[in-house]
Order: C-alpha cells, then structure tokens, then sequence
C-alpha cells in the first residue's frame, strides 16, 4: 500500500511539475504569440533578383521595440522611428549567396507597414544582383537564431521563368539552395524594367556562352521542398502548447485501446480535412474565432473529464473540435502561395510531419496511462491534471478574447 501511494504521488507530482511548466509557457506565449513567421518571396531573372519579405507586426515589434504607447501595434510614426534599425537587423539576417559569396541588397525599393483587416505587417522589397548561369543561388535566415524561445518560421517561395518552388525555413533548417540548369536559366525573364543599377554578369562574352553550353547538360538542384515542410509540420506541433495540451486532457481520461484509437483516428481525419480546405482557400475562417475555439476546446475536454469519471463517444467530440484545430494548424501556410505542383506535396508533408509528433506522445504516454489507471487513486490524478488544464485553457481563452 506504501508502495503504491508513493508511485501515485510521484506520477501527481510529474504531472504537475509538466503542466506547472506548460501553464508558464502558456502566459508567455499567450502575452506575445505561438508563432513568428516571416513570408519572403524571390523572383529570379537575368538582370536582377528581387526579394520581397513579409514580417508580421508582432514579430518586428519584439525584434527593435518602438511600440511606445504598448498597445501590440505600431502607428506610423513608431514605425518610421524604427524602420532603419529594423532594416540593418533584416540585411544582417537574410544573407544571400551567389556561389559562396554573400551579397549586400543593391537598392532598397520600398519598406511599408501595411494594414490588413485586424493585422498588420512590415514589407521589405529589395534588390540583389541576378542569378549567374554556373553558381548556386542560395538564402539563409538567421532571424531569432539565437532566441530558442520563439518559434520562427520563414515561408519561401521562389519564382524562376515559370517555375516555382517553396520551402519552409525553420528551427535547425534555415537555408534553401537552388543551382539552375542551362536550360533554366535561359528561360528566365530579362526583367530589364525592375533593373535599375546597371549589372552585368561575369564573362558575358564567348566563356559566357562556353559555360552556358556546358550548364545545358546539368539539372536543377533544390533544397528539399517535403522535407522542410515535414520539419515545419513537427516543429509547429511542438511549439504549439495549445494542441499539445489539447491533446493530454484527451488522453488523461480513463479509456479502452479501441476508444484511444478511436479517438486518435478521428482528431487526425478531422484536423487534415479542414487543414486541406483552409490552405486551399475553401474555408476562410479568422483567427480571431479559431484560436479562441482551440482554447474553449481544452476547456471542454478537462471540465468532461473531471465530471464523468467514465468518457464515452469521445471520438465524436474529438472529430468536432479536431476541425477547429486543424483551421489552428493551417493559419502558418495561409498566406504562403504554394505552388499548385508542389501543394499536394507541402500539404502532405506537413500533416506527416504533425502525425509524427502526435504518435511518438501517444505511444509514450497511453502505455504509463494504463498503468497508472490501475491504480485506486487514479481518479484523483485525472481530476488534478484537468483541472490544471481547465485553468490553463481559461486564461488561453481570456487572452485571446482581448
């Protein structure tokens, strides 16, 4: 009897200790936000590449301050008294390579705040010296390197002639690289009207000629488009508290292996259809009701847990709120214009890459689960642990409601 009320309380003090730790991150992610993310598209011609780069509000605010009357926005003024530091911060960040080589932007365009709806975000357009026929292309972003608390993602899009490609640079996973086909390069637009310094490219005679030639018989090489998407799908269900605990008070309560795999089945069917259907434009539903949902849906689960000691059909209740987190998991690639050749790809990977993560805590934490359900004090963990999650969920819902 000892015995076993010292491994209850063990396993109540490590439940309490995980979720103490996640209410913390909670508060700290929900005073600033679950993801910064960056969206930065390249276009790749003969005279000249152009760099636009899409920052949210949030983000740049964190990065150089300037939100002097501290209400999360900047007006134009603050924006205009910080958009230097921000844009020496940005070259710094976003180092470009033509071969190994990194270059400076040759002209700034422009640089903007610009309204959409409820958000805001800083644009940057820039100018890099074009492509060369035999040199790899290649972009890192260094951005919160050395913040292991944000979780930041860049979206990269690449137009080359009429191809496009797309990566997601995140975690350890920050650089994309491309090397063109002669065949490729020929076919890129001269662009002359976005020229506006007068490059010219190395060896524009006969050894010009002789290289492209040669370039004619090698094919394009890529960063991995599945692969960073597979990554970025990870990540994001790892930094993504809200879903992390969602799925917890799902598992905590007491159930069969057959309701388990139920239930599973059905969150993972109901967050990919709606996943699908947000990126594709099918469903079109603002934040500012799904993230407060999300959070409504882990109070839901816990307060059911702490009321019926014994849960059925959750599966039916898990697809329901599973449509809700799937629109949660697809607000990241919203605004990213993935290609129609590589969407199915992206979509894929990225879902594969939440699965991962969702089966590697289910296979953990079931197998502890029944052991400790085993155990007449069970219950009283059940309840302790959906309380914490009720509470954690609450003040998720009150913050998002601001």
């Amino acid at each position: 009897m000892i015995n076993t009320r010292s491994m209850i309380l063990r396993v109540s003090f490590s439940l309490v200790v995980v979720l103490l730790l996640l209410a913390a991150s909670l508060k700290q992610e929900a005073a600033a936000h679950a993801y910064s993310a960056s969206y930065t598209k390249l276009d790749l011609t003969k005279s000249v590449t152009l760099m636009t780069y899409t920052l949210d509000e949030l983000s740049a605010i964190e990065l150089v301050g300037g939100d002097e009357d501290g209400n999360g926005m900047f007006d134009q003024g603050e924006f205009d008294a910080v958009k230097e530091q921000l844009a020496a911060l940005l070259n710094d960040h976003l180092i470009l390579k033509i071969g190994v080589e990194p270059k400076s932007w040759s002209q700034l365009n422009s640089f903007v705040l610009e309204r959409r709806g409820d958000e805001s975000k800083v644009i940057l357009t820039v100018q890099y010296p074009p492509v060369s026929n035999m040199l790899p292309l290649s972009l890192t972003d260094t951005l919160y390197n050395d913040d292991k608390k944000t979780n930041y993602v860049d979206l990269l899009t690449i137009h080359y002639g009429q191809q496009k490609s797309t990566a997601a640079l995140s975690a350890g996973n920050r650089t994309w690289a491309i090397a063109l086909s002669g065949e490729e390069y020929s076919a890129l637009s001269q662009d002359m009207s976005q020229q506006s310094l007068p490059y010219e490219t190395e060896g524009t005679s006969k050894t010009q000629e002789t290289q492209e030639q040669h370039s004619q018989k090698e094919t394009t090489h890529v960063t991995s488009s599945w692969l960073s998407f597979l990554k970025l799908g990870m990540n994001h269900i790892l930094g993504g508290y809200d879903h992390l605990l969602f799925l917890f008070s799902l598992l905590i309560a007491r159930q069969t292996f057959k309701q388990y795999a139920a239930m599973i089945t059905a969150f993972t069917i109901a967050h990919s259809v709606t996943l699908s259907l947000t990126v594709l434009g099918f469903i079109n539903i603002s934040p500012t009701i799904v993230e407060p949902l999300i959070a409504l849906s882990i109070c839901f689960v816990a307060a059911d847990n702490i009321m019926r000691p014994n849960v059925s059909r959750r599966w039916m209740l898990t697809f329901f709120f599973g449509l809700i987190h799937g629109m949660g998991f697809a607000d990241i690639l919203k605004e990213m214009e993935l290609p129609n050749n590589q969407l199915a790809e992206d979509l894929i990977s990225f879902n594969i890459g939440i699965e991962i993560v969702q089966l590697v805590i289910v296979l953990a934490l079931v197998p502890l689960l029944y052991r400790l359900h085993r155990y007449k004090f069970s219950r009283q963990v059940v309840i302790g642990g959906s309380g914490l999650a009720l509470l954690m969920g609450a003040i998720w819902l009150i913050e998002r409601l601001k």
